[in-house]
């Protein structure tokens, strides 16, 4: 299996104006791989232009933001490509897209990695950051899923949220289970 990590990834359309969202860049040789699902805004943009930034941070009201309509946050010019990474990250790598591996539901884009910046201290993560981050992936999937999972999905999560959550973590968990909640209530 490889290695996974979330991040809040940048893209940028054909007139340079910055889109943000969250997603899960797989490490392979030295590199990352970028596979948005197909349709979405990200592919598009790295069609249009083979360049991105995965931003590390610990604010997961911004992945949480990003699936319920909240995509307004302050970003940076990058350094070596044209795009921006995520102000108040931890850290961030800027991409070029080295080659493309065609799918019709998740194309594979190989990156090469051309600069990378750590701006602040990690503070690390706590148990809710991570079912934030889980839930958040429930919530980008809520039509592949079957509701019981869903359910029973967030009823674990559910337990790291009431043990280990700061009021960034509730506000985002909040958000998610009112697009959860509207889409298993149709």
């Amino acid at each position: 299996m490889p290695v996974i990590r979330e991040s809040i990834v940048i893209t940028t359309d054909a007139e340079g104006a910055p889109h943000i969202a969250p997603l899960g860049l797989h490490e392979e040789d030295g590199g990352l791989i970028a596979a948005p699902f197909t349709p979405s805004r990200t592919l598009d943009h790295l069609r249009a232009r083979p360049f991105l930034t995965a931003s590390v941070t610990d604010d997961v009201r911004i992945f949480a933001g990003c699936l319920t309509g909240r995509r307004d946050w302050p970003v940076l010019p990058a350094a070596r490509i044209a795009g921006f990474y995520l102000a108040g990250a931890h850290a961030h790598r800027e991409l070029e897209v080295a080659r493309v591996t065609e799918d019709a539901l998740r194309p594979r884009f190989h990156c090469r990695i051309v600069h990378e910046a750590a701006h602040a201290p990690a503070p690390g993560f706590n148990r809710a950051h991570a079912a934030v981050i889980e839930a958040a992936i429930l919530a980008s999937r809520l039509d592949r899923l079957p509701p019981d999972k869903i359910r029973a999905e967030l009823a674990y999560l559910e337990i790291a949220i009431g043990k280990t959550s700061g009021p960034r973590e509730q506000v985002a968990w909040q958000w998610l289970m009112e697009k959860i909640q509207a889409h298993l209530s149709r």
